[in-house]
């Protein structure tokens, strides 16, 4: 008798697990037949950023395996749920147990499933760190650029801001004729950088579990983030010129 794990079950039994019990599988073209009583979850043996592998489980005790009359598991892994997981106290209490039973049996490698998770992601934890660093810095540097930009923009138009308010424009019409032009600027910034996202998707498609390098909500959230930033680093030089007496402005020249 043995177990599948449900990837192996949908590859094999075209995705009805289900279907898989009952049936017989065998190691080797001249292996014993064994009959699948079950279907557990998958189990990310190799890391949780990696693919789960197919697997199958045999019992601990088991006859005719390969080239083995018998094979006898000796090294054990259990899993124990509670709420008290990871306290000294419950690793007493589940040496006192197991040793109640056979005083010679060794508790080894005794680790939460929290401390599993951080050593199999901690490589790829530090790289995606390190880019949300350097992301974040390029963020905050084309932030400051595009009100560097504007800023510089509106200074050498203060005569045609004063000439504009003294006409009658309002203020929040100038205003948004330097915020338009912030973010059409930044719009052509962002379909280059899209661009060059995918073009590079490859790249990054190792670095990522349980999300699709092309992750729609991805490229729709960071987009709108920079638009925001842009506007606010627009929006704030605009302000800054609409408060600017006209006649100042005429004379500034």
């Amino acid at each position: 008798m043995v177990l599948l794990s449900e990837n192996f079950a949908r590859q094999y039994f075209k995705d009805d697990v289900r279907a898989a019990l009952g049936k017989r599988v065998r190691e080797r073209p001249q292996g014993t037949w064994r009959e699948i009583i079950g279907v557990v979850a998958d189990e990310h043996d190799d890391g949780v950023d990696q693919k789960a592998t197919n697997m199958v489980y045999f019992p601990i005790l088991l006859r005719d395996l390969w080239t083995e009359k018998q094979i006898a598991q000796r090294n054990l892994a259990y899993l124990i749920r509670s709420p008290r997981v990871g306290s000294a106290s419950l690793l007493n209490e589940v040496r006192q147990a197991v040793w109640s039973v056979n005083a010679d049996l060794p508790l080894a490698s005794v680790r939460t499933l929290e401390e599993i998770y951080m050593r199999s992601m901690g490589r790829t934890s530090f790289t995606l760190v390190m880019l949300a660093i350097a992301g974040a810095m390029a963020m905050l540097l084309g932030i400051v650029g595009i009100y560097g930009v504007i800023s510089y923009s509106v200074a050498q138009r203060t005569r045609e801001i004063g000439i504009r308010m003294a006409l009658g424009a309002r203020q929040e019409a100038v205003r948004g004729m330097f915020v338009r032009n912030g973010l059409v600027l930044t719009g052509i910034g962002i379909g280059f950088g899209l661009a060059g996202a995918v073009a590079l998707t490859r790249l990054m498609s190792a670095l990522l579990f349980g999300v699709s390098a092309l992750d729609p909500l991805t490229y729709a959230v960071v987009p709108l983030g920079l638009l925001g930033a842009a506007f606010v680093a627009s929006y704030l030089p605009a302000r800054r010129a609409t408060v600017i007496d006209p006649v100042q402005a005429l004379r500034s020249e």
